[in-house]
């Protein structure tokens, strides 16, 4: 009887720890996100098609680069792919901004209001909403385009548009 309560007693005493350290590790990826969640800069890739009202689909390809402030605000420079043909750009654009808001279960929503040069004043430059799953304590981001409302326009347009975001540099850079 003895030498069986010892064993069960070093048994328990082996497994507790073990047990309670993989239970912290997924409450870890659990625990809930913020605003604060998102900081730093991200790269990100951008496929889709636009559905412009009376014109075929639009293939879409983009690639830039994100930075979230923690806060909620965000700015980003980006690169279209076709710039080169259509509009003789050959770097990238800036000088577009927006806001994000990060729900504690990690989902949440980004808009960013672009920057399209030669839009007449008092004409809207254009908006997009994103819908957004943060996964990896905030290193990777995943979204679809919720909303296009293009430069000018007053109305959104129909778009099937994925957005993905990684962290740029290593896990230490927090």
């Amino acid at each position: 009887m003895r030498s069986w309560l010892w064993r069960g007693m070093l048994a328990a005493t082996i497994a507790l720890p073990a047990l309670s350290g993989a239970a912290r590790a997924q409450s870890n990826d659990t625990d809930g996100c913020t605003n604060a969640t998102l900081k730093g800069d991200y790269a990100f890739a951008v496929t889709g098609w636009s559905f412009p009202p009376g014109q075929p689909p639009t293939p879409q390809f983009v690639v830039g680069i994100g930075r979230f402030d923690g806060r909620g605000g965000f700015a980003q420079v980006d690169y279209i792919g076709d710039s080169l043909r259509t509009t003789g750009a050959i770097s990238f654009r800036g000088g577009e901004t927006g806001s994000h808001a990060v729900n504690p279960d990690c989902t949440g929503s980004q808009e960013i209001k672009l920057n399209v040069p030669d839009v007449p004043p008092g004409t809207s430059h254009g908006v997009i909403e994103n819908m957004l799953v943060i996964s990896g304590g905030g290193r990777s981001i995943h979204g679809v385009v919720a909303e296009v409302t293009p430069p000018g326009a007053t109305q959104a347009v129909a778009t099937q548009t994925r957005v993905d975001f990684w962290k740029v540099g290593s896990e230490q850079d927090n």
